[in-house]
C-alpha cells in the first residue's frame, strides 16, 4: 500500500497537536516498520520547516526531516506534474500539488487531517484514523 502522507500530518506530530497527533504518529510508524510505503510532497518539506522552525527549534527541525527521510520518500514531480496539479478542479493550488505528488507516486490514498480540501481528487483523500481502521480490517480479512 503506497500512500501520500500530507503536511497536516507532520505537523499533528512535530506539535503533538490532541487529538490527532497519536493516529499522525501510527501511520508514520507503518512507514517505519515497512509495512507501508509513504512518500511526501517535496513542498511538504519546506511548508513543515516554516511551519515548525522557531529561531531555536531550526535544528530540531532539520533533525526530524532528517529522520523522517530514512523511511517516507519524496514523490517523484517535475514540470509536468506542476501543470497538472494547475489543470486540476481544486481551489487550493498547495493542495493541487499534493494531489499531483500522490499521483506521480501512484499512491492509493493521501492521508491528511482535511479530508473536505481532496473532494475532487482523483486520488482518495483519508484520515490518519480511518486509513488506521481499514489498514488493520485488511490484516484481519
Amino acid at each position: 500500500m503506497i500512500v501520500l502522507i500530507e503536511t497536516d500530518i507532520l505537523i499533528d506530530i512535530g506539535l503533538m497537536r490532541k487529538p490527532f497527533y497519536k493516529d499522525s504518529g501510527r501511520v508514520i510508524q507503518l512507514c517505519e516498520n515497512n509495512k507501508i510505503v509513504g512518500f511526501v510532497a517535496w513542498h511538504t518539506l519546506s511548508n513543515f520547516y516554516y511551519l515548525m522552525s522557531s529561531p531555536s527549534g531550526k535544528k530540531r527541525t532539520k533533525e526530524f526531516i532528517k529522520d523522517l527521510l530514512k523511511f517516507v520518500k519524496v514523490a517523484p514531480v517535475n514540470t509536468e506534474s506542476a501543470y497538472r496539479a494547475l489543470l486540476l478542479k481544486i481551489s487550493d493550488f498547495e493542495d493541487a500539488l499534493q494531489i499531483s505528488a500522490a499521483i506521480e507516486c501512484n499512491a492509493d490514498s493521501i492521508v491528511t487531517g482535511n479530508i473536505k480540501h481532496y473532494k475532487n481528487s482523483p486520488i482518495p483523500a483519508i484520515t490518519p484514523k480511518i486509513f488506521l481502521k481499514k489498514f488493520h480490517s485488511t490484516l484481519e480479512g
